[in-house]
């Protein structure tokens, strides 16, 4: 990368130059300028937002949600063997027969205010399968999503909403093109395939703390005083204003001078932490239990405590259809993933993670009042397989159990087929005995999954076979009734 000019003898190429280094966290973001409007005292009419939590690594769902019931508990036990959570340790979650890890008591109280929902056995999908027709459709070569337990692959089916593993759009992103123009995924974890759309990649902001704007034009030694800053600035909106020569450098110009437009109204709100003069009461009550030395304790942590801020700011924004994007990663547990006691080990430190973070957004929606509109839901690579593998872990399957969290979710139930819990029985797609690990075919696309999502948040029949071009495939069950 070249070096800036020295302050003071800048050329019209160098000082583009220079902007597109300080600008870089805007101008990737895509063509942004109408995302933001002027900020207004009342909060956007009919505002509704949905939040994506994608578990990076294949989250074990098979022991996020147990069987509580003597007899599936005893066949997952006799398979699982040192990985199974004994039945004792398990959360309830009363009026069904399933508990929640032990690791994840911090969504308690979602599940008692009917907050929350399981949802089982939701996969990449073509059309409806069974082992039969799964069978079939492999000898065709055909109806079988490809790159089964492949993590790149599997990542951009879920992320896609398609069954093509070099689709380019995000279904967040088709969906905020067709329901929000011009208004893309905002992504506080980077620049993920769910957000993007054939027009625009997602906004994508930093942490707490951290800046978000175009007036700190130049990295060390040439940190500038506010006074140099703003005269630069100044001097960029000129000249983003001028013509340019070419197509591709009047495209530049046009970014250059969104970016100006993205980061002053947001600046302020990306910036703050807990405890700041400007921070939100509500939310800081909501995250409180995660906040040490006015610091989010985690990084899943922090990246909810921006979307709670963005979406409390919501006229900031200037949208009332939002979606959002954030991540957890390590869920690729081959190995070590449970200690010496139910709450110890690589598995359920995640799952503590989320659970602690999901349960602080939950009561920061709270409140600020705002539970009804917003809906949060787990997004993963994959699930793991029933049986162990040889080295204390699981290793890459299909199907997966996801949970669903908010004010509008009919919770306090499940929803979908849970697998029966037999090796090489009609949910494993392995037929042989060395094939026979418990890779569940799902009985959940997830088409139908996101059709649920996008049907609350205001999608007709004709924008989800647009957005989710599988979901025809699913006849008449293309809701599953979660909201």
């Amino acid at each position: 990368m070249s070096r800036h000019p020295e302050p003071g003898h800048p050329s019209r190429r160098s000082w583009l130059k220079a902007s597109g280094l300080a600008l870089g966290g805007v101008l990737s973001t895509g063509t942004l300028g109408s995302l933001l409007l002027p900020g207004r005292h009342a909060q956007a009419a009919d505002y509704k937002a949905l939040v994506c939590v994608f578990l990076y690594g294949g989250n074990d769902g098979m022991n996020m949600v147990v069987p509580t019931d003597e007899a599936r508990h005893a066949e997952y036990s006799a398979v699982r063997q040192a990985l199974a959570l004994p039945r004792a340790s398990l959360l309830p979650l009363t009026g069904t027969n399933y508990g929640l890890h032990p690791a994840m008591a911090a969504l308690q109280p979602a599940w008692a205010g009917g907050r929350l929902a399981p949802l089982f056995n939701v996969g990449p999908l073509r059309m409806p399968l069974t082992k039969q027709t799964y069978g079939a459709a492999l000898q065709r070569g055909q109806g079988v999503p490809p790159g089964l337990f492949s993590h790149a692959d599997q990542q951009v089916l879920w992320e896609t909403g398609t069954a093509s593993t070099v689709a380019r759009s995000g279904w967040g992103g088709r969906a905020a093109e067709s329901l929000s123009p011009g208004r893309p995924v905002i992504s506080v974890a980077g620049n993920g395939r769910f957000g993007l759309s054939s027009s625009a990649v997602p906004l994508v902001v930093p942490g707490p703390g951290q800046n978000f704007g175009a007036y700190e034009l130049a990295p060390e030694p040439w940190r500038l005083s506010q006074a140099q800053a703003s005269a630069r600035a100044q001097a960029l909106r000129s000249m983003y204003r001028q013509m340019q020569p070419t197509d591709l450098a009047q495209a530049y110009a046009a970014m250059g001078s969104q970016a100006f437009d993205v980061s002053g109204p947001l600046a302020s709100v990306v910036k703050t932490q807990p405890g700041d003069a400007q921070a939100s009461a509500p939310i800081d009550a909501g995250f409180a239990p995660l906040i040490a030395g006015g610091k989010l304790t985690t990084p899943l942590a922090a990246q909810l405590y921006q979307v709670a801020k963005l979406i409390a700011d919501n006229t900031v924004v200037g949208n009332s259809r939002q979606i959002f994007f954030a991540q957890l990663g390590g869920f690729d547990t081959h190995g070590a993933q449970v200690g010496n006691q139910p709450t110890a080990g690589t598995h359920a430190d995640l799952l503590k993670q989320l659970a602690d973070a999901l349960a602080s957004f939950d009561a920061a929606m709270a409140n600020l009042g705002m539970s009804q509109a917003v809906t949060t839901f787990t997004q993963s690579d994959f699930g793991r397989t029933f049986k162990p593998s040889g080295s204390g872990g699981t290793d890459h399957a299909w199907g997966n159990h996801h949970l669903v969290m908010g004010g509008a979710v009919r919770g306090g139930t499940t929803y979908g087929v849970h697998p029966q819990l037999v090796l090489g029985g009609p949910d494993d797609v392995g037929t042989e005995s060395w094939e026979q690990h418990g890779r569940w075919i799902p009985t959940t696309s997830v088409d139908q999954y996101a059709a649920t999502l996008l049907g609350w948040f205001g999608a007709g029949e004709a924008q989800l076979d647009a957005i989710l071009p599988n979901l025809r495939n699913f006849g008449a069950a293309r809701r599953l009734g979660f909201l």
